[in-house]
């Protein structure tokens, strides 16, 4: 394996970047929701970490946002870890995606929220810069043991010579496809399409509408401001031969070559000029493909989770995603932090909940239960992952996965949704509405290291 590492580094490390939001996550009703598991004062004691279990009692908070997979598996994770750990009581609190940040900058300042904090990787140059989190206690956490042990991903967690997250799972983006409605389309379930033009030639097949041309069934569902955008940065472009972002991180590379628009068009022309699809349809992509009103989708592996919770009959399959003049796919992963103002015991309880969530038996229970794949190599490249129906194909892909370097995800989201509608709606020219939102884009990077460079 140690050749599929190199190349997955090669590959990956290079083009991994920063985002500010996720997308793509359910965003759960709008009030704060805690749980707290009582400690088990008879329970066996673990002493993995030094300190942490000595008979001084602590409680210390986890913060994620509402999404019910990882909520539902951490409330019983939590529990599992008090069993080891009696004397320390962990408290969830979860937040709607979009209140995340927002509670993060108003609380942890005034020394107040989390003491361990899960959060996506591209959070964390705003969120060292603005002196939220402390780096990961090197006692724990050496370099050489993260260099050794995780994929090489993890390099995007260090920042200013420090690792300031650890992730417990990774997550790439892939096919979605119904197998039933493959069936029904006179499509072999086994062989979904491997390339652009099989996924235009396989949609058009799949595509119903009613007697006044409204979509019954999508072929694939189009939700711009959902993956697609990922799909277009960190797959289209570089399958199309193009590259995202330059090395140093600064300069926007999708008109450097043809490969930008092109992969810019064919997104568009799914919806626009082959009518596989069309914007909120069943409110958004994954409620239509969990409904059956989609017949494929373009999502990452987190959705495995969910899928199996909220469409436990749903017969579906997973696929790398169609390529072109190579391949290409976009990773991410949420990680687990540590506040800045968590000192003493309550540091030495973080650090041990921390190495909890990191270890072998909590990532193959996150594999299996929420869908996202195990951070650790050894654990992801177990047989019974590689080889598994659908979580095979998402690690299938590591190799040559990207990630794109987002300085402020929401207005790089919002400018290739807009640069979409423009087309779409306004029936601006695809090459001007690229041009524009290159510009765009690269205006926001300049402005971003400018206010870097002066620090």
């Amino acid at each position: 394996m140690t050749t599929t590492y190199r190349t997955a580094k090669r590959a990956i490390v290079s083009s991994l970047g920063f985002i500010v939001l996720l997308t793509g996550c359910s965003a759960g009703d709008s009030k704060s929701v805690s749980t707290t598991v009582p400690t088990n004062t008879t329970a066996p004691q673990a002493a993995t970490t030094a300190n942490a279990s000595n008979d001084e009692k602590v409680t210390i908070e986890y913060w994620q946002y509402q999404y019910p997979a990882k909520v539902e598996l951490i409330t019983k994770l939590i529990d599992d870890f008090q069993k080891k750990y009696p004397n320390i009581t962990v408290k969830q609190t979860t937040f709607p995606y979009d209140q995340y940040n927002e509670k993060v900058a108003t609380l942890v300042p005034a020394g107040k929220g989390p003491d361990v904090i899960n959060l996506y990787y591209g959070w964390l140059p705003k969120y060292v810069a603005s002196g939220f989190l402390q780096p990961l206690p090197e006692s724990a956490f050496s370099e050489e043991k993260i260099k050794s042990e995780f994929f090489p991903f993890v390099e995007t967690a260090k920042l200013n010579g420090k690792y300031f997250a650890i992730p417990t799972a990774v997550r790439t983006l892939a096919l979605f496809y119904n197998k039933d409605l493959y069936a029904k389309a006179g499509l072999d379930p086994s062989k979904p399409p491997a390339t652009w033009d099989e996924l235009v030639t396989y949609g058009k097949k799949l595509t119903e509408k009613d007697k006044n041309g409204q979509f019954v069934v999508e072929g694939i569902a189009w939700q711009p401001g959902a993956q697609l955008h990922h799909w277009f940065r960190d797959a289209l472009v570089y399958q199309a031969g193009g590259k995202d972002i330059s090395d140093d991180r600064r300069h926007i590379l999708w008109n450097e070559s043809p490969a930008g628009l092109e992969a810019f068009k064919y997104l568009i022309d799914l919806s626009l000029v082959h009518q596989l699809g069309t914007k909120d349809f069943y409110n958004d992509d994954i409620t239509a493909f969990k409904g059956g009103h989609a017949a494929m989708n373009i999502d990452g592996s987190f959705q495995l989770g969910g899928i199996g919770k909220d469409a436990p009959n749903l017969n579906y399959a997973v696929a790398p995603l169609p390529s072109y003049k190579d391949k290409a796919t976009q990773v991410s992963f949420w990680a687990n932090a540590i506040t800045k103002n968590v000192q003493g015991k309550k540091l030495e309880a973080a650090t041990a909940f921390l190495q909890f969530l990191t270890s072998k038996e909590v990532q193959e229970q996150w594999a299996e239960k929420v869908g996202e794949l195990p951070a650790k190599k050894e654990v992801a490249l177990q047989d019974k992952y590689t080889k598994d129906e659908k979580l095979g194909p998402f690690i299938s892909q590591l190799s040559y996965a990207h990630a794109h370097y987002f300085v402020d995800e929401k207005l790089e989201r919002d400018y290739f949704t807009q640069a979409v509608d423009e087309v779409v709606l306004n029936k601006v020219p695809y090459e001007k509405a690229f041009d524009d939102l290159v510009k765009k884009t690269q205006k926001l990077f300049d402005d971003y290291w400018a206010k870097q460079d002066k620090k």
